[in-house]
């Protein structure tokens, strides 16, 4: 390298895939910018990636192995090399097999840098068909819904644009930075504008419409929505008569979902519901920009397919402005690679803990609430080991109570992370992992414009390894180097052989390689369900047992299923999440923490002085299963009856004495981790559920 240089990658800090320019002073990062030259943002970076030089050389970042000395939990460490930790770990693992089966160690997946794939990648090749994931509370849903209605993920098509945009469940500012845009021009060109969501977010000052649901209500709003279409006649009948199956059998179902109905379960007055879907139904092309907030809860796939059927009975699939694929020439990642296969056979997935909440088939991955229930109960067996990678589960599971006991109680516990986290204080082992920054990998996101973007090594800090480094020297260790052959060049060349390039010439081109998106491709060879047409009637769900038709659960803990606990605690709360941090990541970053000190509750004014609570007084949040404290945040337009709360809040600063202050402010002290689960894909029930709220003192 030489003295001064900037090298184009692509920030990972999220998803969502923003280009970034990285300044390197003599081998050092000194800045990371926006790349105008990237097809996805433009130039334009959000404050996290702004934050880049901070996470990497935090003094605080995990940068050697350490090996627990003291008690669990009591932050006594020695630090020690890599092939002592990668020897120890893989002997304890080794061990755990022969003594209980390889069941018995159980991996758990968050955000690694890397994704899912190198970890169910190991997990498969050491045995155990246990990996847990987030999916099912994020992004699984509707992923999973797209592909059994239509074959495909739909997006939003900005780039003619849409003459009706929805935006629901999602703060775009926040979660989807250069989606944001996009919407904003959007409307700025004409598009109508409709927000579902129960909290303001920065788009509602420009919507036409606000529906501010009831937490855990849209599948309601949906269906009354589908409802108000079908008998006014509002759908694309040609499309609806040529290319989708079971419509007849929809509009028998949806008679029961009148929009009065709705009313009731939703919050929304009736004439609201009719007028947001006259005015998404009249508005061709249409596009709905959907988010994590439909995800939580017994209706998340339902809710989902109810999305997925409105946007193809309106005639919004496949056309320019409306909702259409990206395709990119890429190799999936699981499949193409020439080293075993990810896939879990089927008699050993039998053997899954977690089998009595059976989800749908392609559904490889266990549930976490599962996974703590096996710990704790050790049933159908117990769990001897776990190793986890990129997750902070103390904040990111359900009820965080039963997570703490669980990862006091597990034998052998093992966290792979840029810092330590709550969690990775109550390890045995630490291992150091690598930022964005800091190893080689091919980016396609998923969310909006597709294109294949590389990601470059520039730097490293201390001895901190990637994912798939970690992973195949552990492999190594135990025998099973084979299935992590090769170096990230070589694995990203294997990724790239459908597009011509190799990971060298992919990082010479400037703004890589963009996406095509589709346009009425099914006229030529149909869609990719088993009848070849969108399937409103999914057969795939009816032959697995499950609702062929999106049909309205109540959850649990709700004013309406539970109206006696209603009266002990009379509001609901949702979630939200900050700009400033992705999950439960960049409590420590000095620049993100001065945008957002504190957990913040939002509530209502009118609520607030009812509760004898003023702006900025530390308040209790209550469900039966315990209570947090935030700050609260007075929130003009919410419904009254609704808090928002903070997400993920634990406090570095507090040092791990106390593990960082995890159950403080921690909202998953306050939801459940037991059933009822979403029957298909076993989503937990994180919004919608009843509470207090009180002043401190």
């Amino acid at each position: 390298m030489t003295t001064n240089q900037i090298v184009r990658s692509t920030c990972n800090f999220c998803q969502i895939g923003c280009g970034v320019l990285v300044h390197l002073k003599e081998g050092v990062v000194v800045k990371v910018e926006g790349d105008p030259a990237s097809p996805l943002n433009k130039g334009i970076l959000c404050t996290k990636g702004l934050a880049t030089v901070e996470y990497v050389y935090h003094p605080d970042r995990l940068k050697h192995p350490l090996k627990r000395v003291g008690e669990r939990g009591e932050n006594k460490w020695q630090q020690i090399s890599w092939d002592e930790a990668l020897t120890t770990i893989a002997g304890r693992l080794a061990e755990t097999k022969e003594k209980y089966g390889a069941e018995s160690v159980a991996f758990s997946v968050g955000a690694a840098k890397t994704g899912a794939a190198y970890p169910r990648r190991f997990a498969t090749a050491f045995g155990t068909p246990n990996v847990s994931w987030q999916g099912h509370v994020c992004f699984a849903p509707r992923m999973t819904a797209s592909r059994l209605t239509y074959g495909f993920y739909a997006v939003p098509d900005y780039e003619n644009p849409p003459k009706c945009l929805v935006v629901w469940g999602v703060n775009l500012a926040a979660n989807l930075f250069h989606v944001r845009i996009r919407a904003g021009q959007a409307v700025g060109k004409g598009a109508k504008l409709i927000v579902i969501d129960p909290r303001p977010i920065d788009l509602t000052a420009r919507a036409d419409l606000w529906l501010k649901v009831r937490p855990g209500s849209d599948l309601a709003l949906a269906l009354a929505m589908i409802n108000v279409i079908i008998n006014e006649e509002l759908y694309d009948k040609d499309f609806v008569e040529k290319w989708t199956v079971g419509f007849d059998r929809l509009k028998a179902h949806v008679q029961q979902y009148t929009p009065e109905w709705a009313a009731g379960v939703t919050w929304l007055p009736a004439e609201k519901i009719r007028e947001a879907a006259r005015t998404y139904a009249a508005n061709r092309p249409a596009g709905i920009q959907w988010g994590n907030g439909i995800d939580h809860g017994v209706n998340s796939l339902q809710t989902a397919r109810a999305i997925a059927i409105l946007k193809a009975i309106t005639g919004n699939l496949n056309i320019p402005g409306g909702e259409s694929e990206w395709t990119v020439p890429l190799a999936p990642l699981v499949e193409e690679q020439p080293i075993p296969s990810v896939r879990v056979p089927e008699d050993r997935w039998a053997k899954r803990v977690g089998t009595e909440y059976a989800t749908i088939p392609s559904i490889k991955r266990i549930l976490p609430q599962r996974l703590v229930k096996a710990i704790l109960d050790e049933k159908p067996y117990p769990i001897r080991a776990l190793y986890i990678q990129g997750a902070n589960p103390l904040l990111s599971f359900a009820d965080a109570q039963e997570t703490y006991r669980a990862l006091k109680k597990v034998n052998f516990l093992v966290v792979a992370d840029l810092f330590m986290t709550p969690t990775a204080a109550m390890a045995d082992f630490v291992l150091p992992a690598a930022s964005y920054l800091e190893f080689d990998a091919v980016v396609s996101p998923p969310y909006s414009n597709a294109a294949i973007l590389a990601q470059q090594k520039v730097t490293r800090v201390g001895e901190c390894r990637s994912d798939f480094e970690i992973l195949a020297g552990l492999a190594e260790k135990l025998g099973l180097g084979e299935h992590f052959g090769g170096t990230e060049e070589e694995l990203a060349d294997v990724i790239l052989k459908p597009s011509g390039l190799t990971f060298q010439e992919l990082k010479q081109k400037v703004g890589g390689i963009a996406g095509t998106m589709k346009y009425k491709e099914y006229e030529e060879s149909g869609f990719a369900t088993p009848s070849g047409k969108v399937e409103i009637y999914s057969s795939l769900l009816e032959g697995w047992g499950y609702d062929p038709l999106p049909t309205y659960r109540e959850q649990p803990e709700s004013p309406l299923s539970e109206p006696e606990l209603a009266s002990e605690y009379p509001l609901v709360f949702t979630s939200g999440k900050s700009a400033s941090y992705r999950h439960s990541g960049g409590r420590q970053i000095k620049s993100l923490r001065a945008d957002h000190p504190e957990p913040l509750v939002n509530i209502n004014p009118e609520m607030a002085k009812k509760l004898g609570i003023a702006d900025g007084d530390m308040v209790y949040i209550e469900t039966k299963r315990g209570r947090i404290k935030q700050k609260a945040s007075l929130t003009r337009g919410m419904d009254p009856r609704v808090v928002v709360v903070d997400y993920a809040w634990w406090f570095p600063e507090k040092g791990a004495k106390d593990l960082y202050g995890w159950a403080e402010a921690n909202i998953n002290i306050l939801t459940d981790g037991d059933p009822p689960y979403n029957r298909e894909i076993g989503s937990t029930n994180l919004r919608g559920i009843v509470c207090k709220v009180y002043k401190e003192g």
